[in-house]
C-alpha cells in the first residue's frame, strides 16, 4: 500500500474533518508549545504501543517537527493497510494558526 505526502498548507483541508486523525508525533512539551488544530498527541517513540488502537477506517495525517520521522512512520503504517498521509516539512512548514 501507498502513502501520500501533502503540503503543509493542504492541512486545512482535513482539519476538523470527522473523518481523519491528525496525529502529531512530537513530545508532549513541544506539543503543548502549539500544535496543528484538532491534532491529537502521539509521541513518536510511544506509537508501537498504541497502534493496536489506531481506527483502521481513518485516515491518518502524521506531522513531528521536520517531518523525518512521520515520514517513516506513514511508510510503517501504510504497509500495515492503514490510510495515512505525511505532512511534509513537519510542524516546522505549517503557517497556520497554532492551537495550545
Amino acid at each position: 500500500m501507498a502513502f501520500e505526502t501533502i503540503r503543509a498548507k493542504d492541512i486545512e483541508y482535513y482539519i476538523g474533518q470527522y473523518y481523519v486523525l491528525i496525529i502529531d508525533l512530537r513530545e508532549p512539551e513541544e506539543y503543548q508549545m502549539g500544535h496543528i488544530p484538532t491534532a491529537v498527541n502521539i509521541p513518536y517513540l510511544d506509537f508501537e504501543t498504541i497502534k493496536s488502537d489506531l481506527p483502521s477506517d481513518r485516515l491518518l495525517i502524521l506531522y513531528c517537527d521536520r517531518g523525518n520521522l512521520s515520514l517513516l512512520l506513514a511508510r510503517e503504517l501504510s504497509n500495515d493497510g492503514y490510510q495515512v498521509k505525511n505532512i511534509y516539512g513537519g510542524i516546522h512548514a505549517y503557517r497556520g494558526q497554532l492551537a495550545k
